[in-house]
């Protein structure tokens, strides 16, 4: 009888190790797509959430016991219901938490939603690791990349319009006084996707207007040709552009 029971503690053991580096493996799939397309939340982020989800199923499944006792229930009388999804469905809730810290709002646009949901399946796979459901686990990871991957290059190369090909710059322009109506102007005829445009008087020199402005533009390159464009105004002093990171 012992013998049985610790062959049964050596099989439990390995099944719970087996289904942590699982999640492990299949967590680093995904997290390393990420990491190359330099988001936010990469490797250690979603390995940590996917393991974590892992974790939290596998003690829901082992660490409670098999009987559940009431007060006036003895061992004899045991129901023996055990709810195991009650932990395990914490994790669906407090994923949520992690993934509204992810998304993050600049004026009108909304950013990190795709980081968001993608730690919310790779919680999902951590748990289908844990119940030992490794052909959803494994074909879940398949196509969360693939979708990660083809659609990204869909939308650069085939949805040429999407608002998501657009990027968006913050453009902070010194020019002489006199000169930056002519920069005004150029700058509201040139980008129709104007966000916003504000120009005041330097308060270090007098005759110099600075002038700044959020655009979008569509461009694979759009500092370099926005700089190209900025080329053939005349008057400007100096002229700084920096791209918003894109946090999808």
């Amino acid at each position: 009888m012992e013998n049985f029971f610790n062959n049964t503690m050596v099989q439990t053991e390995i099944t719970v190790l087996i289904r942590l580096l699982s999640a492990v493996l299949l967590s680093f799939a995904i997290g390393l797509e990420r990491e190359m397309t330099n988001k936010y939340a990469g490797l250690r982020t979603n390995i940590l959430v996917c393991v974590g989800a892992c974790v939290f199923t596998l003690l829901s499944i082992y660490g409670f016991p098999t009987f559940a006792l009431g007060d006036n229930v003895s061992v004899d009388n045991a129901t023996g219901i055990r709810d195991t999804a009650r932990v395990a469905a914490q994790v669906v809730t407090g994923i949520g938490f992690i993934g509204g810290g992810a998304v993050l709002r600049h004026g009108a646009t909304v950013f990190g939603l795709t980081t968001a949901a993608t730690l919310w399946i790779v919680a999902s796979i951590g748990m289908a690791c844990g119940t030992g459901m490794f052909g959803l686990a494994v074909t879940s990871t398949i196509l969360t990349i693939i979708v990660l991957v083809s659609v990204r290059f869909f939308e650069r190369n085939v949805l040429t319009t999407s608002t998501k090909n657009m990027k968006r710059l913050s453009i902070n322009i010194s020019c002489q006084n006199e000169t930056s109506d002519s920069v005004y102007n150029f700058i509201v005829e040139k980008y129709p996707n104007l966000r916003e445009i504000t120009r005041k008087q330097s308060k270090q020199n007098k005759e110099i207007t600075k002038i700044t402005v959020i655009i979008d533009i569509h461009s694979k390159k759009p500092i370099q040709s926005t700089y190209k464009a900025f080329q053939k105004v005349d008057g400007i002093e100096s002229i700084s552009i920096q791209e918003f990171n894109e946090i999808l």
